[in-house]
């Protein structure tokens, strides 16, 4: 419930990023929540409420409300996420506005789910469930998969999670790819182009983040430098990959299959997609557990108190 404590901040809450965060936050704040609101008249008139008492604003990190950015005191917005292509960077450092998120917290679940889509994709798990629900074990053997042993695993932005996840690829006895911008120091091979590090890779994994500067950048030839036994996983932003461009790779057997976890269009998936047996497709959950989820939550609410209580961000972006 929204408190009435009328000494408390005001917060505007651009969206229901988290509900059990969006509980706390009321407790401690003056909330008031624009998406409840029916229509862009409704909304345009808070903003137009709040514009001379709100200064801070908490949002998911992947989309917010372009209306927060007409509030003329707006000191701070609090991102619930690691990446935050929804913010408006350009508007916020021309105005000194300090934008936060969440990293850290949330590098141990999406690295197990990118193992896990590794998993499922190489070893064809999904459809073997589904081989023994339908019966088909009765009739005859499941067809053999790939082993993940002796492959290379290709990462596509080695950051914290991108090492995480070559973490976890290592104790079964995979190979470790990667392409940054710059090489790091550590003990993986190092390709300077992802068409490159395509061309080694057995298994190609994108942790790349949205933006313009990686908008369908991974397109038609990456795909056929991957190759007709190559995996593709996508846990980083959606808008990196031309899906077009992958739709016709996976039709066309350019690429063996892929798993994906996040889409151009979420939560629009390509709809050629659906019916492909060789595609693992996951409906953006790589943060997507009780404890991540809290932790990233209690990051927004430590970071709105620091900021009304005078101290360092813990998480500036």
């Amino acid at each position: 419930m929204t408190t009435t404590d009328q000494h408390l901040p005001h917060l505007l809450i651009a969206n229901s990023f988290h509900p059990d965060t969006v509980a706390i936050l009321d407790t401690q704040y003056q909330t008031h929540k624009i998406w409840l609101l029916d229509g862009p008249v409704e909304q345009q008139s808070m903003i137009e409420r709040l514009a001379p008492i709100c200064q801070a604003v908490a949002s998911a990190s992947w989309a917010t409300n372009p209306l927060i950015y007409q509030l003329p005191n707006l000191k701070i917005i609090s991102c619930f996420g690691v990446g935050t292509d929804g913010i408006d960077f350009g508007i916020t450092r021309a105005r000194g506005i300090a934008v936060t998120n969440t990293p850290k917290v949330l590098n141990d679940a999406v690295a197990d789910l990118a193992m896990g889509l590794v998993l499922a994709t190489s070893r064809n798990l999904i459809n073997a469930d589904r081989y023994v629900r339908d019966g088909k074990w009765l009739q005859a053997p499941f067809p053999f998969a790939q082993s993940l042993a002796g492959k290379t695993l290709g990462i596509i932005g080695l950051g914290a999670i991108g090492e995480e996840i070559a973490d976890r690829a290592l104790p079964f006895k995979m190979r470790i790819a990667y392409h940054n911008r710059q090489p790091k120091n550590l003990p993986y091979q190092y390709c300077d182009s992802i068409e490159a590090l395509a061309r080694e890779s057995d298994i190609l994994l994108s942790m790349l983040p949205g933006g313009t500067a990686t908008e369908k950048i991974l397109g038609t030839a990456i795909f056929r430098a991957l190759g007709p036994q190559g995996i593709f996983i996508n846990v980083g932003r959606g808008t990196s990959v031309d899906e077009d461009a992958l739709v016709s790779a996976l039709q066309q057997g350019v690429i063996a299959g892929a798993g994906l976890d996040v889409y151009a269009r979420e939560p629009h998936v390509p709809e050629a997609l659906l019916g492909m047996s060789n595609v693992v497709l996951f409906p953006h959950i790589g943060s997507a557990t009780v404890e991540t989820r809290r932790a990233m939550g209690q990051l927004v609410v430590d970071n709105l108190a620091a900021h009304f209580s005078g101290k360092a961000l813990l998480t500036p972006c």
